[in-house]
Order: C-alpha cells, then sequence, then structure tokens
C-alpha cells in the first residue's frame, strides 16, 4: 500500500520481532552461562516453533492487506481494457511478505523436526531480507531526490541483516552477533514508520519539500539517531533480562539456604523430627 499504513505495517513487524528477539537472544545467553554454572538450560524449540507460526500469521495478514484494500490488485496482476499491470507496487509488497512466510515455514520445519540441517532458519531469514532489499532497490527509481534517499538508507539496514544473517548460518549462538542483527530490525521498522510519516503526513500535517537538499541532510542525520535509539533498546533489554535472572537466582538461592538449614535444625532436633512424623 503506498500510504502510510502500508508503512506501518511492515514497521510494526520488525519492531515486534525485534523487541521480541531481543529478549529471547539476552535470555539464550544467560541459560547458556546458567548452564555452565551447573543450572539447566531452558529449551528453546517450542518457542522458535511459536515464533515460525506467528511469522507467519503476520506475512498473510501483509499479504491480505496488499491484495484487498478498497484499491488493490484483488489478484489480478494483468487486466483491464487496454490489458495492463494492476498495482505492481501492491504485488511488490506481498511478493516481499510471501518471502518472510517462508522463513517463517522454515523455522516451524526447523525446530519440530530432526531431519533439517542446522541453520536453516536464519539462511531462509536471509534470503527473504535479501528479497526485500532487491524489490525495494527497483522500488523508487524515476522519484524526487528525498523519496529515493529515504529508502536508500532503508536498504542499507537491509542488506546488513542479510550479511548477519547469513554469518549466523555459520557461526551460532554469539551473542555480539545476534544483538547486532536486533538492532537492525529494530532500526528496520522505525525507519519504516519514519518513511511513512515523510511521505505521507498523518494528520494533515505539512508536507516534506522532497526536492530540499536540507531536508536529505536531515533525514540522514535522523538515520543515525534512529540506529542509535536501536542500539539503546536492545541494551536496555538485555540489562532487564541480566537483572532479572539475577534476582530470580538470588531468590532460588535464598530458598535453597533457607530449606537446608531447616533440615539441619530438624535433623538436630528430635522432637522437631517427631512432629514431623506426626
Amino acid at each position: 500500500m503506498a500510504n502510510l499504513k502500508g508503512h506501518i505495517l511492515p514497521g510494526s513487524f520488525f519492531i515486534l520481532f525485534g523487541l521480541w528477539w531481543s529478549v529471547k537472544y539476552s535470555i539464550k545467553h544467560i541459560s547458556r552461562t546458567s548452564k555452565k554454572n551447573g543450572h539447566v538450560q531452558w529449551n528453546f524449540k517450542q518457542v522458535e516453533v511459536i515464533e515460525g507460526a506467528v511469522k507467519v500469521g503476520f506475512t498473510l495478514i501483509g499479504i491480505l492487506a496488499e491484495q484487498f484494500v478498497p484499491d488493490g490488485p484483488h489478484l489480478y496482476l494483468y487486466s483491464g481494457q487496454p490489458r495492463s499491470w494492476v498495482k505492481l507496487m501492491n504485488w511488490q509488497h506481498s511478493t516481499m511478505y510471501l518471502f518472510f512466510l517462508i522463513s517463517g515455514a522454515a523455522d516451524i520445519v526447523t525446530y519440530s523436526s530432526t531431519l533439517m540441517p542446522v541453520g536453516l532458519d536464519r539462511f531462509m531469514l536471509g534470503i527473504a531480507l535479501f528479497v526485500e532489499g532487491f524489490l525495494f532497490q527497483y522500488h523508487t527509481s524515476h522519484r524526487p531526490m528525498l523519496d529515493q534517499h529515504i529508502h536508500s538508507m532503508l536498504l542499507m539496514a537491509i542488506f546488513a541483516g542479510v550479511a548477519s544473517s547469513f554469518v549466523q548460518v555459520f557461526v551460532h549462538d554469539n551473542l555480539i552477533l545476534d544483538l547486532f542483527a536486533v538492532s537492525l530490525a529494530l532500526l528496520q521498522g522505525t525507519w519504516f514508520w519514519q518513511i511513512g510519516f515523510v511521505l505521507y503526513p498523518p494528520w494533515g500535517g505539512p508536507e516534506w519539500d522532497l526536492n530540499d537538499h536540507s531536508n536529505t541532510m536531515f533525514i540522514t542525520m535522523c538515520f543515525c539517531w534512529h540506529y542509535a535509539l536501536a542500539i539503546l533498546i536492545t541494551a536496555m533489554n538485555y540489562f532487564l533480562v541480566h537483572c532479572y535472572f539475577k534476582n530470580y537466582k538470588r531468590s532460588n538461592r535464598q530458598i535453597g539456604i533457607g530449606l537446608s538449614l531447616r533440615k539441619q535444625k530438624n535433623a538436630h532436633d528430635p522432637l522437631l523430627n517427631e512432629s514431623d512424623e506426626e
């Protein structure tokens, strides 16, 4: 959809998944550390399957929204008199969602079966991101300067995400790499929102001059601010998860110490032992 809602929808998709991944990867790292210290590691397979199902659901909503909005193509690619292409921008967006749907299906298959190779989920996510970037590469040709520039910065986040996903296929459970991918997902999400607010100002706001070089300079600086915000959110979520598990372990340790002291006290007090038996 070439409007504000058409940018908010994919932006919200990336923001929600970026926030979730920031929590998931933080828990994975902390649980691996806990395992080394003698604690039980969490099993994330069911979580990954649910995540894949949610991804499939979101992308189906995106495809249906692109196709069946009132001015959408309604699954017609070539029709009319004279014969012509129908809403190719909607079809491009639908194609983008299709590959993320395939990525979600790969998540489900990878973590619900032992037959799939390790890293298939990250590989298919990288493919989906590559297709997204490939489509956007030719999405804004012959448009005003600011329109092309603001989409070109989105491409930087997309192709950086492609690179990180393909590296994750071979380098597993690297916290820095995982959190880098999280920050790029958040950057994509917030930048989609920014594009929508620039090109389609809501509530009748003043329109941007798409040929003003000063606006291009400001948007470039704004992109850096968005990434700073993405890094801050990623760091804060990791810190909060770390603090939660630290307090959780401390409370469990205190409970364990209390139970052990009680057992020792009962062992040295026959009257207490008799009362327990009664």
